[in-house]
């Protein structure tokens, strides 16, 4: 087992932070170039472990993905669609190549067969694989691994599905759905779906390749997603930074009193990680948006908080750190879903922040964190990038903090301890409150 000890800040930090191309954002656009008329290109592209799987899933079934020019630039791509054949998927832990792949699976000719790393193979996945078998597919199997035997074309129309557990059965579904011979209509019925910023991305990605997507919206727990049948256009796909990613960089100014600026931070976006803005303004940071930057002051006193995360999940393990060590309760509520993640992130944070000498009452759908004192332990990352960043963020202001496994943050952030190291070599030597 190996353990990174998380450095302490020895005061406040202030830097400015570089950071890669959106994982979301890089992993739709390859799909759809993968399944687009001619080829594309895609500019900044996150090279990570998650989106060098979805490159290695789509070459598997016939696309040509490969550096632009001579290659200088690996976040420079081309993508150059081919007849789709059988293959072999390693899905390893990326839920976006686990649940957007088996649809364009079920359009090739020959089988695909899908496995992926151990603790991969207890996220759920017999929504997308049911969804399937309902417009036509022959799939054997309800979770990894899996086979889908395809036979170059699937019917599509309509599905009912209970997307309760993740918006990414949606959006698999809609990526693909074009290429079916009927469209497909998905309905969901269940409680409402999480991370609807996820599914705001993937229509706004599908309409930039001239595929509309008609949504109709009801009452109880009702949603509809309607695509018709038709080409996806190329397209020349630029990827803003990952804002996720950002949030422990922000989360250390926040923590420390520092200041951290994010460059490029995107004007107008559908990409989750946004909502940190005002997330942080609302536990006492001063957040600033100018010249295509913004940048985060740190309160001397961090405020506890109560809200609802439900369309931002993926935030919830930054916000556990910032409520360990606030000044006042904080309750996180919305994110029941989090235990189908890469590991049942609300478990995994309770026994984490607990072990540390925290006070964590795990809720049906969240999370209750009354601050208390900390001290130094094994931080252990469940094999879950951002349990592993959290870990960090606390390391910050607790001494002898080691993070089990931080290399799996390279599941979407290639040497993230490399990226805080920069950020600390700004840090004062004044105490942190």
């Amino acid at each position: 087992m190996s353990l990174w000890s998380a450095p302490a800040a020895g005061g406040p930090v202030d830097a400015v932070v570089e950071l890669p191309g959106s994982k979301s954002i890089t992993n739709r656009a390859l799909v759809l170039a993968a399944l687009a008329e001619g080829p594309s290109t895609i500019t900044g592209a996150l090279r990570s472990r998650d989106t060098d799987l979805m490159i290695g899933a789509l070459q598997s079934l016939g696309a040509g993905i490969a550096p632009v020019g001579d290659g200088t630039d690996p976040t420079a791509l081309t993508v150059v669609p081919g007849p789709l054949h059988g293959g072999a998927v390693d899905c390893g832990l990326a839920g976006t190549v686990m649940r957007f792949v088996p649809p364009i699976a079920a359009l090739a000719e020959g089988n695909v067969a899908f496995d992926g790393d151990p603790q991969a193979r207890v996220r759920p996945l017999g929504v997308v694989l049911d969804a399937l078998r309902d417009l036509g597919a022959q799939v054997v199997g309800g979770a990894l691994p899996f086979t889908v035997f395809g036979s170059g074309s699937l019917e599509g129309g309509p599905v009912d599905i209970d997307a309760s557990g993740s918006s990414q059965f949606v959006s698999g579904l809609l990526l693909s759905g074009t290429r079916f011979r009927h469209g497909v209509t998905v309905r969901h019925r269940g409680t409402p779906v999480p991370s609807m910023p996820h599914i705001d991305m993937t229509i706004a990605m599908l309409a930039a390749a001239g595929v509309d997507v008609a949504t109709e919206h009801a009452a109880a727990g009702v949603d509809t997603w309607t695509v018709a049948p038709g080409p996806v256009r190329a397209v020349d796909w630029i990827v803003e930074p990952d804002l996720s990613n950002a949030t422990p960089f922000l989360a250390a100014a926040a923590v420390t009193a520092g200041r951290v600026t994010v460059p490029r931070w995107p004007h107008t976006t559908t990409q989750a990680g946004n909502a940190i803005r005002e997330i942080l303004e609302a536990m006492g940071c001063s957040v600033r948006w100018a010249d295509d930057a913004l940048t985060v002051q740190g309160p001397e006193r961090l405020r506890g908080i109560d809200v609802d995360l439900r369309a931002t999940g993926e935030l919830t393990p930054t916000v556990a750190a910032l409520a360990a060590l606030a000044h006042g309760p904080s309750t996180l509520t919305g994110i029941g879903h989090l235990r189908g993640h890469e590991t049942d992130r609300l478990a995994a944070l309770t026994a984490e922040i607990t072990a540390l000498g925290g006070r964590v009452e795990e809720l049906d759908d969240g999370l209750a964190i009354t601050p208390a004192p900390l001290h130094g332990g094994t931080w252990h990352s469940y094999a879950d990038h951002r349990m592993a960043t959290a870990g960090a963020i606390l390391g910050l202001r607790v001494d002898g903090v080691h993070v089990e496994d931080v290399e799996t943050t390279g599941k979407t952030m290639p040497d993230f301890p490399g990226l805080w190291a920069g950020m600390l070599a700004g840090a004062g030597s004044g105490p942190v409150s």
